[in-house]
């Protein structure tokens, strides 16, 4: 159904969550929003990688019941896709202008406007986190917080920026090839998630490699180009308004950028969570481990998680298992202090 502002809204049923997609034009293009939860709620929007989609980048966060109770209780999660990254996106043509950072943090702001909302919480990962953070810096008033996954805020060092115009290269002439895809999946996920020849890859691993075969590759190259000629932003980081909560996995390719991010933001307002044994993409490897700095997090804006899973001795999200220095109240309500955390293994 198409209304007077040539946005486009489809129901869908997705997750057993009951969800809407609305396709949202914007001066730089068409946008897909995933919609989830009451509208009523404050709102808590998601932007993934590169490549991905809310279905490839956060599905393992809100499959876990804790997370996923925690944050459809206190929010409504609008899942912006990067520009034809969507499910069953088409093909953009190679004469369409590429869009900058700056541009795709534009449309987040009329996003928000088409939806009629004012200030937002975020949650991003690795390029997700840097578009994400970029328009935190831009329009300060309409960001409560970011949650960031893996975070970039340097320019591409040269070696990077090389690699970049190499997958590029191959994404505008040969397509999602097999380079492209080790290239993503290394960015992606720790090597004990990826396996080897005696291990073979982890389930969360090969689901994103069939869905990586589905992404249109000259949409992907358009993203990519966009984050090569990414500005170093880590000055304004201070100037922040809202906290800031970063997780990282200890074996991410982007670890150093997120410890760099850390020392430039706020002390007072921002918290570093290190992952052990873990990729770039807390959210599927290991998303138990963010769920106890998260309810903490959110505590400090007057949030909390349903009271029906406290009873449970289980639960992650339990006291029991956080360290006391963290129950300091500060200026986030509660104090976040560097930790390094590992999700046990069941036998």
């Amino acid at each position: 159904m198409v209304d007077s502002s040539d946005s486009v809204s489809i129901d869908m049923e997705t997750l057993s969550l009951g969800g809407k997609e609305f396709l949202v034009r914007t001066c730089h293009g068409c946008v897909s929003v995933s919609v989830y939860g009451d509208q009523d709620k404050p709102a808590l929007i998601t932007y993934p990688d590169l490549a991905l989609n809310h279905m490839s980048c956060f599905q393992g966060l809100f499959f876990c019941q804790e997370a996923c109770s925690l944050l459809l209780h206190n929010f409504c999660i609008y899942h912006i896709s990067p520009p034809g990254h969507e499910l069953g996106a088409a093909a953009s043509s190679p004469d369409d202008p590429v869009l900058s950072v700056d541009d795709l943090a534009d449309q987040i702001a009329e996003i928000l406007n088409y939806f009629g909302l004012g200030s937002v919480m975020c949650m991003g990962v690795t390029a997700g986190a840097y578009v994400l953070t970029l328009f935190a810096m831009k329009y300060r008033q309409r960001v409560l917080g970011l949650i960031l996954i893996s975070p970039l805020c340097q320019a591409p060092s040269w070696t990077e920026w090389l690699c970049n115009k190499v997958i590029c290269n191959l994404l505008y002439y040969y397509g999602m090839c097999g380079v492209v895809k080790e290239f993503l999946l290394k960015r992606y996920f720790s090597k004990e998630a990826r396996g080897s020849a005696q291990v073979p890859e982890s389930d969360i691993v090969q689901a994103c490699r069939r869905l990586l075969d589905e992404r249109q590759s000259l949409n992907v190259w358009r993203f990519l180009d966009a984050l090569n000629g990414r500005p170093d932003i880590s000055e304004g980081l201070r100037k922040l308004n809202c906290r800031s909560l970063i997780f990282v996995g200890e074996n991410s390719p982007f670890h150093t950028e997120a410890l760099h991010m850390t020392s430039k933001l706020d002390r007072r307002y921002s918290a570093l969570v290190e992952v052990q044994a873990c990729g770039s993409m807390v959210t599927e490897e290991q998303p138990h481990a963010m769920l106890i700095p998260m309810e903490y997090f959110l505590m400090g804006y007057g949030m909390y998680r349903p009271p029906k899973l406290s009873v449970s001795p289980r639960s992650p999200l339990s006291p029991l298992c956080i360290s006391p220095e963290l129950l300091s109240p500060e200026s986030m309500g509660l104090k976040l202090k560097p930790i390094k955390t590992r999700i046990p293994v069941e036998v």
